[in-house]
């Protein structure tokens, strides 16, 4: 019988909704992930914290560097891959990061193949991290949206994200940041405060 290293964190089970599942990404998704972050329409918005994974063996050494990390973080953060129940295929992929250059606010994040796009499922992957991250008593998270990426503005507010302001403080760039916390969980948001010139872009 073998005993875990008490310094390690503990592994994460999966999440499960009612149409997917949050799992440990394994090296054997590369191909599945190439099609999510090697695509031109999700790699537009990831710049410059990373940037469109180019082929096959990129995207596996990546794999290999998120499983890695993911293994010594301390929960509730990680990363994950976004799995649909129905069909076992990799649609996207999940984070909870501490974000730079602090470490103390959580960022929550997802990116889908533009296939999954506008089924609802950042929705329920919004709800099941957020639900993650409170149940291992984090007050609040926080999601960073470039001002043009309007798609992933509406979806933060559709999950009861309200909008607190523009900031550069993450990643050099000036940023929209939404914060959720756990009594917004549960609400829409159609009448929060919107960032200014919403929808014009």
């Amino acid at each position: 019988m073998t005993t875990r290293d008490p310094a390690t964190p503990a592994p994460r089970p999966p999440l499960v909704s009612e149409r997917l599942i949050l799992r440990d990404w394994q090296v054997e998704d590369a191909p599945a992930a190439l099609g999510i972050y090697g695509h031109p329409s999700v790699a537009r918005w990831l710049s410059p914290e990373m940037e469109q994974v180019p082929d096959l063996a990129a995207m596996r050494l990546l794999l290999r560097q998120w499983i890695a990390e993911t293994a010594r973080m301390p929960l509730p953060a990680g990363r994950w891959a976004i799995q649909r129940r129905d069909d076992r295929t990799v649609i996207g992929g999940a984070i909870l990061l501490p974000l730079p250059p602090g470490n103390e606010d959580l960022e929550i994040g997802w990116q889908l193949h533009p296939d999954a796009w506008g089924h609802g499922y950042a929705s329920e992957t919004t709800h099941m991290l957020a639900g993650w991250a409170f149940a291992h008593d984090v007050d609040e998270v926080y999601a960073v949206v470039r001002p043009g990426n309007t798609r992933a503005a509406a979806t933060v507010r559709r999950n009861g994200m309200h909008w607190v302001g523009e900031s550069s403080k993450y990643f050099g760039l000036t940023l929209q940041v939404f914060r959720l916390r756990s009594a917004d969980l549960d609400q829409a948001a159609p009448n929060a405060l919107l960032p200014p010139r919403f929808g014009t872009n």
